[in-house]
C-alpha cells in the first residue's frame, strides 16, 4: 500500500431491512480500518456510485435474482473510481475503473476482481454508470432481443426519462418509430418532448385515466411496450395493445415498496392470449457477451448527437440514502448517481 492511501473509510451499511417503503433509519454510517493490500489486490477511491431500481430487491431478505445486501454489511453499487494504491500491475495507481463496489469513499477489492479499465475520453465518468452502462444496456438489449421495434410502429415506454427509460426511447425514434414517453413531472414530459424529441407524452400523475391518455397519444394503438412501472400503467397499456404487439418487462418500480395487498393486481391478462402479445421478462447481466457491440453502437450516436442523456447527480457519502430514498418515488431527474469523491476528470 502505498503512503497516500488512507488508513480508514467511511461505509454505509444496511441496518435492517425495510418493510414496505424505505426510509433513513434502514441506513447508518460507520467508519471501519482498511485491510493491508495482498497480492493482486486494489483499492479504490470512489468517485461515482449508480443506484437504480433494482436495488431495492436486493435490501428484502427474499431471494431475488441478484444476492441480498446482508444486514450490517455495507451496500454495493456499480461505481467508477480511482485507484489508490495497487499489487496489481495491470491496475496502476491514478487509473480509473469501472466495478462494483462498496457504498463508501474507498473500497479494497480482493484479485481486482471484476474491475475494468475506464476510457475518461470516450465520456464523462457518470456516462459509464447510465448511457454506457447498465441502463442503457437494458434498453438496447430488452428492444433488440424483445421489442424489436421497427420503423412505423408505435413505441411506448413508461418511465421514459429515467435511467432505462430514456435511452429505449431514443433507440424508437432512431429505428423510425412513433415514440411515446410517460414521467412524472410536467418537466420531464417537456424533456421528453422538447430534448428527445418524442412524439407524445404525458404526466401519470396528472392523468385520471391511463387508458384514455393511452389512446390519446397513440391512435393506432401499442405494437411495443417497454415496461418499467407495471402496475396500473402495465394493465392500461395491454387494453391499448395491438393484435401481436411485443412487451418488454423491465421493471415494476409502482410496486417494489408496496407488501401484501396494497400491490396491484393487473386485471385484465387474458388479452396476451386474446392478442397473441409476446410479453418476456428479461436481465441484462444474461447479455453480457454484447457489451462490445452495445457499447460501439451507443457511442456512436452519442458521439453524433443522435442520442442524448441526462444525469441526476447528488453529492456527498452521507446523503447517498436520501437519493435512494428519492429515486424509488421519482423524485431524481433522470439516471441517478452519487459522486462521493472528486472527479479527476473535472476542471
Amino acid at each position: 500500500m502505498t503512503d497516500a492511501a488512507p488508513g480508514t473509510t467511511r461505509q454505509i451499511i444496511l441496518k435492517t431491512r425495510p418493510d414496505g417503503w424505505v426510509v433513513p433509519e434502514n441506513f447508518e454510517m460507520r467508519e471501519i480500518s482498511l485491510p493491508a493490500l495482498g497480492a493482486g489486490d486494489v483499492l479504490v477511491r470512489t468517485i461515482y456510485i449508480s443506484l437504480d431500481p433494482y436495488m431495492r430487491g436486493r435490501m428484502d431478505a427474499a431471494k431475488t435474482y441478484a444476492a441480498n445486501f446482508e444486514v450490517g454489511a455495507p451496500l454495493q453499487a456499480r461505481a467508477v473510481g480511482e485507484v489508490a494504491a495497487s499489487e496489481n500491475p495491470d491496475f496502476p495507481v491514478g487509473g480509473l475503473v469501472f466495478g462494483l463496489l462498496d457504498w463508501a469513499d474507498y473500497t479494497a477489492v480482493a484479485d481486482a476482481a471484476g474491475l475494468r479499465s475506464v476510457d475518461p475520453d470516450l465520456a464523462p465518468l457518470p456516462h459509464h454508470l447510465g448511457v454506457l452502462g447498465m441502463p442503457s444496456m437494458t434498453a438496447w438489449v430488452g428492444l433488440r432481443e424483445i421489442g424489436q421495434p421497427k420503423p412505423g410502429e408505435t413505441l411506448v415506454v413508461s418511465a421514459a426519462s429515467g435511467a432505462v427509460g430514456q435511452v429505449a426511447a431514443q433507440l424508437g425514434r432512431i429505428i423510425g418509430c412513433r415514440v411515446v414517453g410517460t414521467a412524472g413531472t410536467d418537466a420531464k414530459v417537456d424533456y421528453l418532448l422538447d430534448e428527445l424529441q418524442l412524439d407524445a407524452a404525458f404526466n401519470h400523475h396528472s392523468e385520471q385515466d391511463f387508458l384514455a391518455a393511452l389512446q390519446r397519444s397513440c391512435p393506432d394503438g401499442i405494437d411495443v411496450y417497454f415496461d418499467n412501472v407495471g402496475g396500473a400503467m402495465l394493465e392500461a397499456a395491454l387494453d391499448a395493445a395491438n393484435p401481436f404487439a411485443r412487451f418488454v418487462q423491465c421493471g415494476s418500480i409502482s410496486q417494489y415498496n408496496l407488501v401484501g395487498d396494497e400491490r396491484y393486481g393487473v386485471r385484465n391478462l387474458t388479452h396476451i392470449t386474446r392478442k397473441r402479445i409476446h410479453m418476456q421478462g428479461f436481465i441484462v447481466s444474461d447479455h453480457s457477451a454484447r457489451m462490445g457491440e452495445f457499447l460501439s453502437e451507443v457511442a456512436g450516436w452519442l458521439a453524433s448527437g443522435e442520442m442524448t442523456y441526462r444525469i441526476d447527480v447528488t453529492d456527498g457519502l452521507e446523503n447517498a440514502p436520501a437519493a435512494f430514498i428519492g429515486m424509488l418515488k421519482g423524485d431524481n431527474f433522470g439516471k441517478q448517481v452519487v459522486r462521493i469523491g472528486a472527479d479527476p476528470t473535472e476542471g
